[in-house]
Order: structure tokens, then sequence, then C-alpha cells
């Protein structure tokens, strides 16, 4: 048995459990991987297990219990101060917090109407102007975060180089675009595409894929 344990729920739908589980990735670390599906009728029960929040993802560290993505990344952040989860320097690490604490907090109207799905793709769902503002915001972070601090831990195609918590953050966004018809700048298609090459992403959406839990509400019209 591994020393960690990270709960997770549908590697298809679940973005959150994405993020805690690429920057669990990036530690190198050992860890044991238990997924409980959503929408089952013991769900809450199996989740209870492992989050006193009733949500995933989580991860149990022996007694310790942190229940929250963000949170996870902070704590591995701090358990494994190698691992490069957020750059040594200084104004690039403020950075890469406040963009992450955006996503973590924001862009309501495109979670609504652009649920992940690693399985599909939804042609023709309807792009709002509410949504349409999102993406854009989004895009400015990705576009500011490479100009400013793209060279800071050497090269790489990531927003702060080398892959970090904040690419770990963005990346069910970065999914999500290639689900549903956004219109990206080349910079930001450059960054999806470099996002969806990165092996461990790779290997979620292939568990993804693979997993045999349906959600309807998810699979008919993504939210559109």
């Amino acid at each position: 048995m591994a020393g960690l344990t990270l709960a997770l729920a549908n590697k298809a739908y679940s973005s959150w459990s994405l993020r805690g589980w690429l920057a669990l990735k990036m530690t190198g670390a050992a860890f044991d991987e238990v997924v409980i599906p959503m929408r089952q009728a013991d769900t809450r029960v199996q989740i209870l297990k492992y989050s006193p929040s009733g949500l995933m993802p989580a991860l149990i560290d022996g007694e310790v219990v942190v229940w929250e993505s963000l949170a996870i990344i902070e704590y591995l952040a701090e358990k494994f101060p190698h691992a490069g989860l957020w750059p040594t320097d200084a104004a690039a690490r403020a950075h890469a917090r406040a963009a992450a604490s955006e996503m973590h907090g924001g862009f309501l109207a495109l979670r609504r109407a652009m649920p992940m799905n690693m399985r599909r793709a939804f042609p023709d769902a309807r792009i709002d102007d509410d949504v349409g503002a999102e993406v854009n915001r989004i895009q400015a972070i990705w576009r500011e975060a490479r100009r400013r601090f793209a060279g800071a831990s050497g090269e790489g195609p990531f927003l702060m180089g080398a892959f970090s918590a904040i690419d770990a953050m963005f990346a069910p966004v970065a999914s999500r675009f290639t689900s549903y018809p956004v219109d990206l700048e080349s910079q930001a298609q450059a960054y999806v595409d470099a996002v969806l090459a990165h092996p461990p992403m790779v290997q979620w959406r292939d568990a993804a894929r693979a997993e045999p839990w349906m959600i309807a509400e998810y699979e008919d019209d993504g939210g559109a």
C-alpha cells in the first residue's frame, strides 16, 4: 500500500478530481487511487468514507485528510517542495496562484454550459455571450502568463514554461475547449494541444474513456 490515497469521482466528468490527480502525479510519489462513481445508490456513503464534505477529490495521508483540490495542491507543494508545483520565482509564484484562484472560484457560465466530458464532443452546443466573455478572459490569463513567465522555469509549452499547478488547474478547461465549439487564438490552441499531449493527461483521458459509468445529463447535449 502507498502512503497516500487519492479518492476521485468519475474521470470522464470530474474536473476537480483531475486537478488534484495531476498535481499528485507531479510529485512522483506512489499513491493508491479510489474512483467512486457519481449518481449511484451508495455514492454519498462511499464518498464520506474519504471526504467529510461529501465531495471529491480527497487526499488521505495517514491522519491527514485534504478534501478540496486547491488545498490538495498546496499540501503537496509543502510536502514535496522540490516537485515544482509552484514556480520558485516569487513574482511568478504569486501570479500563478492568483490565476489558479481565479479559475477555482470563477467562470461559472462556462462551467454550466460546458461540463467536462472526456468521452465526446458537442459541436452543436450553443456558446452564448457570457460564456464567450469567459473564454476570452481565460485566453487573456494564458497569454499574460506565457508572456511574462514562460521562460522563468526553462523552455516549455506550459503557462510558466514547465508544467506546474496552474496548468493542473486549467487542464479541465483545455479539455472542454476540445469538446465544445470555441474559437481560440493560435497561442491558446497551442497551449491546449500541449496540455492534452502531457503524458499524465493522456493517461487520465484513456482511463476516463474506459470507464463503464454514464450520466445522461453529461452525455445528451453538453449542457447547452
